[in-house]
């Protein structure tokens, strides 16, 4: 994660990089963890890339036939593909469209310590009237300190996990959380994220090797006691890779860490996943024990009471391993008066958080998902994440309509 210099003020983003923003803002950063070295300097972040995303010695990627197809219709030698080819970040191989998303799975590539290394760099029917919203950005608000979630997770907090991926960069990880499918009630494979968790934007493609693990270290032990813990409380769930994945045009477009900040309204992404294996035939949202419903009509921000942040901050002072939430009445925060106006809440999670569910209490009392974490300042005081509006529900009705036809 780079820090970018604007002409009057420096920023950044709570995940990967972004740029400068209004004069309302200091530094703000995306909410995603790096595997970078320990100064965060470019020359380890290219060792990282170069000895972590090496697949396990005895490894097999499997390419069922449909991406077999996939690949060659783009000129990729399916052999080097296997070989390491799938590691050529060059822009012509680098896919970037929603129809062009690949990932083969490579089993046992993030086995249990490889996920616990992934480490952080140091240095946002009738639709509801938000009309009061547009444009309108309100003070700073004030830090509220994150909390750790009670625990076991499957219990308190199911289908809330880990994102893990590779980028250019090296391995990366976010959080991200199991949505439920009305194609499918309840046997969802439904994972929401950020955008900027899963594609680079202008300048880049779909990340790859990209895999969820729901209710990760479900018992919430330390980063140092995971090391005993039994592999069953580490992955307690499964090893899910995804094989679709959809976002918005407008971050494909435009995203990435420059001009990143602008995009942040559209800072959102869905994925299908199935299992790397030993589900049994079950779906995900059967798995991780739970699912939630996304609202795409959530009210304007003063008849929201109060909005819950949910993730896996691995940047200092934590460490990844537990799971942490902040709640806070919302805000507004406007990037430009004719893009989306993003919540804005109190909280101090940091890099690896992002992705992670935003949740309001629905009608009947249960949380729904409204939005993910995005991006805020260094230090972590405040956080936003888009509003989902119509090009959310279009994303989501579009994949969920796609695999219903699939079965």
């Amino acid at each position: 994660m780079r820090s970018i210099r604007p002409p009057a003020r420096r920023t950044a983003s709570r995940a990967r990089r972004s740029p400068a923003l209004a004069a309302a803002l200091t530094v703000v950063v995306a909410l995603t963890a790096t595997a970078c070295g320990p100064d965060g300097g470019d020359a380890d972040a290219k060792a990282s890339a170069s000895a972590a995303q090496d697949a396990p010695g005895g490894t097999e990627i499997k390419i069922p036939q449909d991406l077999q197809e996939k690949l060659r219709k783009h000129g990729i030698d399916l052999d080097k593909w296997k070989n390491g080819e799938w590691k050529n970040w060059d822009r012509d191989k680098w896919l970037r469209q929603a129809g062009e998303f690949i990932n083969p799975i490579i089993k046992d590539f993030w086995n249990p310590d490889k996920i616990e290394k992934v480490k952080p760099p140091q240095d946002p029917s009738k639709p509801e009237d938000i009309s009061e919203d547009q444009g309108k950005t309100d003070p700073e608000p004030a830090a509220v300190p994150a909390q750790a979630v009670r625990t076991p997770y499957t219990s308190t907090a199911p289908g809330v996990g880990l994102l893990l991926f590779s980028t250019p960069e090296g391995e990366s990880r976010c959080s991200a959380t199991v949505v439920k499918d009305p194609a499918h009630p309840g046997k969802s494979n439904l994972v929401w994220t950020a955008a900027h968790c899963v594609h680079a934007g202008k300048n880049g493609g779909w990340y790859r090797n990209m895999m969820f693990v729901p209710n990760f270290n479900r018992n919430g032990v330390s980063a140092a006691g995971m090391k005993t813990a039994p592999f069953e409380d580490r992955v307690p769930a499964g090893k899910w890779w995804a094989d679709d994945m959809a976002t918005s045009s407008e971050w494909i477009k435009d995203g990435g860490a420059v001009p990143g900040v602008p995009m942040a309204p559209y800072d959102f992404a869905l994925m299908h996943v199935k299992a790397e294996e030993g589900s049994g035939g079950k779906s995900l949202e059967e798995m991780a024990g739970g699912a939630y419903t996304v609202n795409f009509n959530a009210p304007a921000m003063s008849k929201i009471p109060s909005l819950t942040a949910q993730g896996y901050p691995a940047e200092a002072p934590f460490d990844g391993a537990l799971q942490q939430q902040c709640t806070d009445r919302p805000t507004r925060l406007s990037m430009d008066a004719v893009k989306p106006t993003m919540y804005r809440i109190g909280c101090t999670m940091t890099g690896g958080s992002s992705g992670g569910p935003w949740f309001a209490k629905g009608a009947d009392g249960e949380p729904e998902l409204i939005s993910n974490m995005s991006m805020g300042p260094r230090p972590a005081k405040w956080a936003a994440g888009p509003h989902l509006g119509p090009e959310a529900r279009n994303m989501f009705n579009a994949m969920s309509k796609r695999w219903a036809a699939k079965g």
